[in-house]
């Protein structure tokens, strides 16, 4: 089969350079997507469950305030290990694909970065996907010990975002730009990590707390501008997405949106106030 002709047989993927390049290596194999998407998953899901049981067998030896925590406190511990390795390497690919490779940068005749996919790129989403599952599995079952409804939406819209791209091929690059926001993760569990082990008082609380607010700016509100620009000024390729996707398109980054926005609003409020009790308690010493 002519590999040119692959993109006229899935008819609405119009997924290039992907399917040229899963026909270079499986061929006409027609369980090469699925099993594609299901390892992709599939490792994700490991991966989440080897980091879980390394940070509850690490963290004794090494966090001597983990002793001092509750069962419950014990368990979003070890689940933030995992949401701060999922985040660190999907915003670095991210970063890769939108900043640095040129993936979505240029316009060719031969695909639009809206419609552009690769294998790399459709694997990484699969294991995003396999992170959100294992995430989703333990904020249900601990209910609602690892967060509230608001999570559980947000991973629902997350998850359905990423199925529909994976399955079309098609708006990865607005997906990659919401994965780039998860940069924020990292600063968000820090903080955590540090209330509990009763440093909310110290300069690296601050300094991340800093580090929280602008990364969230830039990630959370200002990239999603962005994004909604880019929708709006590639508006006449955007309508030329399948239909499930097009709509979603236009609910899920702007819940994701708001939410965004709410949970800003409470970051800047706390920075105020550690700011506020910084300063004086270095005051009074």
């Amino acid at each position: 089969m002519d590999p040119g002709l692959i993109n006229d047989l899935c008819g609405m993927k119009r997924c290039e350079p992907f399917h040229t390049q899963l026909y270079a290596l499986a061929g006409d194999n027609v369980w090469a997507e699925p099993v594609l998407w299901l390892s992709s998953v599939f490792i994700g899901i490991v991966a989440c469950t080897l980091i879980y049981r390394g940070m509850k067998a690490s963290s004794p030896r090494i966090f001597p305030a983990y002793l001092k925590l509750s069962q419950a406190e014990k368990i979003e511990w070890d689940n933030r290990g995992i949401s701060t390795f999922h985040a660190i390497i999907v915003s670095a690919v991210a970063w890769y694909l939108i900043f640095y490779s040129g993936f979505f940068q240029h316009e060719d005749s031969k695909s639009s970065v809206v419609f552009r996919s690769s294998i790399f790129s459709q694997m990484i989403l699969g294991v995003s996907i396999g992170y959100f599952l294992s995430d989703l599995a333990m904020i249900i079952w601990f209910y609602p010990a690892l967060g509230g409804i608001e999570y559980v939406l947000h991973h629902f819209l997350s998850m359905t975002s990423l199925a529909l791209s994976i399955y079309s091929g098609q708006a990865h690059l607005y997906l990659y730009l919401v994965l780039f926001s998860e940069i924020t993760t990292p600063f968000v569990n820090l903080r955590w990590y540090l209330s509990l082990s009763g440093m909310k008082n110290s300069r690296l609380y601050l300094y991340n707390g800093l580090m929280l607010f602008f990364s969230w700016l830039f990630a959370r509100v200002l990239l999603f501008v962005y994004l909604f620009s880019h929708i709006y000024l590639h508006y006449e390729q955007v309508k030329e997405i399948f239909p499930a996707g097009f709509y979603y398109l236009f609910i899920a980054p702007p819940a994701l949106a708001l939410m965004n926005v709410l949970w800003f609003y409470k970051i800047l409020k706390g920075l105020i106030r550690t700011i506020h009790k910084t300063g004086s308690h270095h005051k009074e010493d």
